[in-house]
């Protein structure tokens, strides 16, 4: 069995489900385990949000997901279990759009895994989201994978964190 679950989940078939990711990241070698949680939200850009729909080219989202938990798997220098799910299809307020879960033997490596996922998850993977407003109107985003200039920033953010902690725990 591998230590990276990754899915694309069609939540006409099935919701996306937290549960899963801490039971598949639950393991005795492990004292530390992070989660991200992203839910669909009522408002965005100062406009009321009914809901997204998220679109995923499958293939590719998943290859990408395996590429990063590999890079986390990296970052991190150690064991990690880490599941990354991210829905597909027409999302209400509330529901989950896309859970992570990183377990480590310790806190600071499963919070940088959890991290490193999540933001490249929101950068890399081919994911197209529109929002539904309150007023009948809908827009694509332009997504975070465009944004070039704010992945170089959280890679040296990331990188700091990495030389300002300095010990190993």
């Amino acid at each position: 069995m591998t230590d990276i679950y990754t899915a694309v989940v069609d939540i006409a078939h099935a919701p996306l489900n937290p549960a899963a990711a801490l039971e598949f990241v639950s393991d005795p070698r492990f004292g530390g385990i992070a989660t991200f949680i992203g839910r669909v939200r009522q408002h965005n850009h100062g406009r009321v949000v009914t809901g997204i729909t998220y679109d995923l080219f499958d293939p590719l989202a998943l290859r990408i997901f395996q590429e990063i938990g590999e890079r986390a798997r990296a970052e991190v220098g150690g064991p990690l279990k880490l599941y990354i799910a991210h829905a597909k299809g027409s999302l209400r307020i509330g529901d989950f759009a896309v859970v992570i879960a990183a377990a480590t033997p310790h806190r600071d490596e499963a919070f940088r895994a959890c991290r490193l996922a999540i933001e490249a998850v929101k950068h890399e993977a081919p994911i197209w989201k529109q929002e539904h407003y309150v007023d009948g109107d809908s827009a694509w985003s332009e997504g975070c994978s465009l944004c070039e200039e704010h992945r170089e920033a959280e890679l040296a953010a990331a990188q700091q964190s990495k030389q300002t902690h300095g010990h190993g725990h």
